[in-house]
């Protein structure tokens, strides 16, 4: 019969787990930064989550990405509300990136950061507007620029108002990929549905209409009561069918130079429905023949 080691009662002597499966070793740890995407906090291409503008402004940042998670404005597939999280989740990359067209690593070369999102509540479209505002103008205001993630089209509202107040007495020009113009006086009553962002902007005197270029316009809206308006207004645009016979890169440094024809600045705004719904079908308002993802 075997003797006991241990007197009676007394708990057994603890192992030493780690040494005994050889987890003992030591392991590089890597910053969050550089581990998977998967891992840690989903925040934009795994960068720093900065919030504050003080600190953006302390960071000297080039760039912000925001998130505008609203699509209380839309008139027919909501959604878009998810779009900044699901674009944070969908990153794949880690750690710093190297443009294999351009030759360059970005985040080598700029300072960036996820600023986090705008403060949204749903069922409310004018605090809604209000908040990205302020967000917007917070953040350019430390001197980053804004990448704004969305959100339905009205977001564009406020983010460029918020933008031409920042650079004021500078102006800004836009260029606008979508399959429409979105220059409705009202979507049904309403003057901040996804269909006025840009009419708001033309009114307001944030934009000059002659600065206001659209590109990729397909199908069937705006109607003609809405294209007279814009023709009064001396906006600018290059139908789908002029991309397909001239080559996007032909038509895209036309645009630029027409937002730019006096202003200082250029607002890029990229409405996902200018990619055909085959790429992208996930828009609200899918128009067929747009263009490639290339």
């Amino acid at each position: 019969m075997a003797k006991r080691s241990d007197p009676p009662g007394a708990l057994p002597a603890p192992r030493d787990f780690a040494a005994l499966n050889g987890w003992d070793r030591d392991h590089e740890l890597y910053s969050d930064f550089d581990l998977p995407v998967y891992v840690g906090p989903s925040t934009f291409q795994k960068l720093p989550w900065i919030t504050d503008p003080a600190e953006l402004r302390a960071r000297r940042v080039d760039v912000a990405i925001v998130g505008a998670p609203f699509d209380d404005a839309v008139s027919h597939r909501p959604g878009a509300r998810f779009g900044p999280r699901a674009i944070r989740e969908a990153n794949y990359g880690t750690g710093s990136l190297n443009s294999l067209q351009l030759g360059v690593e970005p985040f080598e070369v700029l300072t960036v950061v996820d600023a986090g999102d705008a403060n949204i509540v749903p069922a409310w479209i004018e605090r809604s507007h209000a908040v990205i505002y302020r967000k917007i103008r917070d953040v350019a205001e430390s001197g980053a620029i804004p990448m704004v993630l969305g959100g339905d089209h009205s977001i564009t509202w406020p983010s460029v108002s918020a933008i031409a107040q920042v650079r004021a007495p500078g102006s800004v020009g836009i260029v606008h990929f979508d399959a429409h113009a979105d220059t409705a006086n009202d979507d049904w009553g309403v003057l901040a549905g996804h269909g006025t962002p840009m009419r708001r902007l033309i009114e307001s005197g944030a934009v000059a209409g002659r600065n206001f270029v659209q590109v990729g316009l397909r199908g069937y809206w705006p109607p003609v009561s809405t294209f007279d308006w814009m023709k009064e207004n001396g906006l600018r645009w290059h139908f789908m069918r002029e991309i397909e016979e001239r080559g996007a890169e032909a038509v895209v440094a036309d645009a630029i130079a027409e937002a730019l024809d006096g202003p200082d600045y250029v607002y890029l705004s990229l409405d996902i429905d200018v990619i055909d719904p085959g790429m992208a079908p996930g828009t609200g308002t899918p128009e067929p023949g747009g263009m490639l993802t290339r």
